[in-house]
């Protein structure tokens, strides 16, 4: 909601969603763009720092909480605003929601600001086995699984509404065809996974705004044809909105696995 295209998109995705029905969630950003808020301590220049700055930081729990908490509250405001609802569900831009500091303050805005669970969070952890198994960027997918676990804990305590099971991740770089990674991010997956994908079309605000361009063109390609309809189809698969998964599984928090542990 910090992006120029929210304010002048967010008529057409309603109007989408009116005769598609999906779910529309709040991206949270704290890297590589202006922010919403003064942010102070937090940003470099008037804008917020790159992952790569960000990220140690974090770890060393160096982010400023107050700053944190009122950039989200900045951007939770400016989705509703245009929305006139809340989001669906909050996740993280380069996974930003996962880190020290952002967790917490994701975690108890959305219990002081939608309680009763409204809103669900994406939850990234994914046993060691599947990650493994799929063998696509494994350390990637390893590392992001770790660093969740410190806002899965929190979640659950909080009894916020979460995915168990998430695949999806990848290096975006040439060589395996998509469909290869795609089919194996749809095999061996949780009670009620998320699959991560980026698809999108290639336009000059999208060059102005992130780095991440023709693989999207690429993911865009298979989600919109028949191969993806095929592969969900021979895992016995399809896609839902959250609401059906929880009432498929009857309950809104992810249950604890064996393999648990936490960065925090």
């Amino acid at each position: 909601s910090n992006c120029g295209d929210w304010r002048r998109g967010a008529a057409i995705l309603r109007e989408t969603v009116a005769r598609h029905p999906a779910d529309v969630g709040l991206h949270l950003t704290l890297t590589d763009h202006a922010p919403l808020s003064p942010a102070r301590g937090l940003t470099h220049g008037g804008r917020l720092p790159a992952l790569s700055r960000l990220l140690p930081r974090a770890l060393a729990r160096g982010l400023p909480a107050a700053a944190v908490r009122d950039e989200l509250r900045a951007q939770l405001d400016a989705f509703e605003d245009l929305w006139s609802a809340p989001p669906d569900y909050i996740d993280g831009h380069q996974h930003v929601h996962l880190l020290p500091t952002v967790r917490e303050a994701v975690v108890d805005e959305l219990r002081r600001r939608y309680p009763g669970g409204r809103v669900w969070v994406r939850d990234c952890v994914e046993p060691a086995p599947r990650c493994v198994k799929r063998g696509v960027s494994v350390p990637k997918a390893l590392f992001i699984s770790q660093l969740g676990r410190g806002l899965q804990r929190l979640g659950r305590e909080a009894g916020l509404p979460m995915n168990e099971g998430f695949s999806g991740l990848h290096e975006f770089a040439a060589g395996r065809p998509f469909r290869a990674r795609m089919q194996a991010f749809l095999s061996g997956l949780g009670a009620r996974p998320l699959v991560h994908v980026h698809p999108g079309r290639v336009d000059a605000a999208l060059l102005a705004c992130d780095s991440l361009t023709a693989p999207r063109e690429a993911e865009l390609i298979y989600l919109a044809g028949d191969d993806f309809a095929t592969d969900l189809a021979a895992e016995g698969l399809r896609l839902a909105r959250f609401a059906e998964l929880i009432a498929h599984t009857g309950r809104a928090s992810s249950a604890p696995s064996a393999n648990s542990g936490s960065i925090r």
